[in-house]
Formats: structure tokens, sequence, C-alpha cells
């Protein structure tokens, strides 16, 4: 069966429960669920490609979640009420990014995964030295994002994500769906070509959780020793690791 046609099928309704799917696929299946409906899926509405995510893959699809705001994960909640959705706890994020995990939580049926790395800051701090977000972001970002995520992905065939073609350079050819080859996982994007407005107009349709430190300047939000605000003009990602050459914290690639 065809990608859309499982779409048109409605196998997953708005509010019904999932599939169940506890079959574990092999990495070539995967790649070719992934491949199919990358092609079949371009230019479907952003429910469509989740409705199909949920429908594939049931109880092995999750949610991952920065907690910028929470649009994917109400998005995908709608087709997959009770979705996991994992969030990477780093030990490093501003009180606001927490504060909407809260309400995420709180306010919608996901059930929210709070993964922690296996070193807290202070243990991070006495093994490798103070500050090393400071002098080798990509040694933090493997050890407080990447290994978390991919310990927490271990229960999954699939994950969602919420990657934008319009948010830099170097997400401007992210798939809709596409296939991981390092973690053998298939990759949903399901809003990537969403503008900002996009984001906006459905924010304030549902009443999405949104933090509140895009208000006071910052275009992206990661952990706090890494990201400032940016100025007018500025990509929405420079804030990000501002005083190196990097864009990307390992988890996207």
């Amino acid at each position: 069966m065809s990608a859309v046609n499982a779409v048109d099928l409605g196998l997953v309704s708005l509010g019904g429960p999932r599939p169940a799917q506890t079959d574990r696929r092999s990495a070539d299946e995967l790649k070719a669920l992934a491949d199919a409906a990358g092609r079949d899926l371009e230019g479907a509405p952003a429910l469509e490609i989740a409705r199909w995510a949920a429908t594939t893959f049931g109880p092995r699809f999750c949610v991952t979640s920065s907690m910028a705001d929470g649009v994917v994960a109400h998005l995908i909640s709608r087709v997959a009420p009770g979705v996991d959705v994992v969030f990477l706890d780093t030990g490093l994020h501003f009180p606001e990014t927490l504060k909407v995990r809260d309400a995420v939580a709180r306010t919608m049926p996901v059930n929210v995964r709070s993964i922690r790395p296996r070193l807290t800051v202070g243990q991070q701090d006495g093994e490798y030295g103070p500050r090393l977000f400071n002098r080798a972001p990509d040694e933090c970002c493997f050890i407080r994002k990447v290994e978390p995520l991919e310990r927490a992905l271990g229960d999954y065939d699939a994950w969602a994500a919420g990657l934008r073609r319009d948010e830099s350079p170097t997400r401007a050819n992210t798939p809709v769906v596409g296939f991981d080859p390092k973690r053998g996982k298939v990759k949903v994007n399901p809003i990537a070509a969403w503008s900002q407005s996009d984001v906006d107009s459905y924010i304030s349709r549902w009443n999405v959780p949104v933090n509140e430190l895009f208000k006071q300047g910052y275009g992206s939000i990661g952990c706090w020793p890494c990201t400032r605000r940016t100025k007018a003009g500025e990509d929405p990602r420079a804030g990000r690791w501002a005083m190196f050459d990097k864009t990307e914290c390992g988890l996207h690639v």
C-alpha cells in the first residue's frame, strides 16, 4: 500500500487510538518506507504526513521536541493521542524551556519523556573540566544531547522532529520523510515546508505553548551557555554557538 493510499484511507482517525505495531522492521525495510513516503508525501499537508507516520509505525513512533514550542507535539497528538514526546533534559536549559515542557505535558494528550545525560553537569565538570561547552562544544553536545537521543530512540523505528527548510541554509533540503542511515531509523519532518508565519498561525489557532524567550529577542533556543539573542536581519540560528564555526548540535545529521 502506498503512503498516499494509507493517508487517503484514514487508517488513523483524528482522536482515535494508535494501531498496535510491535514488529521491529529491518533497516532496509525502513529505508524503503522512507524513500517512498518522501516522494509521495512531498507537498502534503502536515497533518497527513503525521497521520502516515502514526499509521505506519504505531507505538514505535515518537516525537522529539526541544520545547521551543509545542507545535509538532500538538500536531502529532491529533492523530496519535498518547504519543511519546522525547525531550532531552540537558541540565543546561533555560527555565522558560522547562516551562514549555511542563505545559505540553499538562495540556496535551501526550507522554513526555525527559531524557537525561548519563553525567550530571557537575559530574561532567569533574571528568572533563568546567565549562566544556566553552572549550569543546561538539563534545559537550554529544554528551548532553546526541548520546541521550540515541539511547532514547532505541525503542522506536521512527521519530518526528520540527525541522523547517526556512530556518537556515543547512536545513533548506530537509525532506518531509527521510531515512537516517546513522541511526537506521525513519525521520519525519511534518512541518518542513512551513514558514514562520505558518508556525505562528498554528500556535494562535490552537493556543499552543511557546517559549517566552522568543519575545525577548531570541531567534532559536538551545542550552543557555550557547544561545544568545539575535540581531535584526540575522539568521534565526545565528545566536546558537555564536563564537564557534558550528550551526548544529549533531542531532540532525
